[in-house]
């Protein structure tokens, strides 16, 4: 069994939210990088970072930060949050993400993930939350039909 601790980070921290709520938040530290590197010395081989921003904002917010979780914690790092169109799914492809988790788009434009796919493999994963028995989009903002 793979475990797979989880980091959100919005404004900078890590934060957990209560089903999306983005006011209804607990802050766990300031530093998600040295977060990330905790956990690797606890011995987490995988690492789920979520840019709470980007996927409300529907773009990569706290990319600079997520990136130098990619590049320095020295855990395979999922990626997920405002990957909302193949651009973004390619820069962080390029960017090292051993995987990339894709929700919104997979739901309204699910060619593009089709296409990513092809050019990405098994480092494309789709996540698709569910509220009120339909998708939760746009950082669970919305509910798709």
């Amino acid at each position: 069994m793979d475990i797979i601790p989880a980091i959100d980070i919005r404004g900078g921290k890590c934060v957990r939210l209560v089903q999306g709520d983005f006011a209804r938040e607990t802050v766990f530290g300031d530093d998600p990088v040295a977060m990330a590197k905790r956990w690797v010395d606890a011995g987490a081989l995988r690492i789920h970072v979520v840019d709470l921003d980007g996927a409300r904002e529907g773009r990569p917010v706290n990319d600079g930060i997520v990136r130098d979780i990619v590049r320095t914690s020295g855990a395979d790092v999922q990626v997920a949050g405002g990957v909302r169109d193949a651009a973004a799914i390619d820069r962080w492809a390029e960017a090292g993400a051993a995987r990339i988790v894709i929700g919104t788009l997979a739901v309204e434009q699910p060619d593009v993930v089709e296409a990513a796919v092809r050019r990405h493999g098994d480092r494309i994963a789709v996540a698709i939350d569910v509220m009120d028995g339909k998708p939760a989009v746009k950082g669970w903002i919305e509910r798709a039909d």
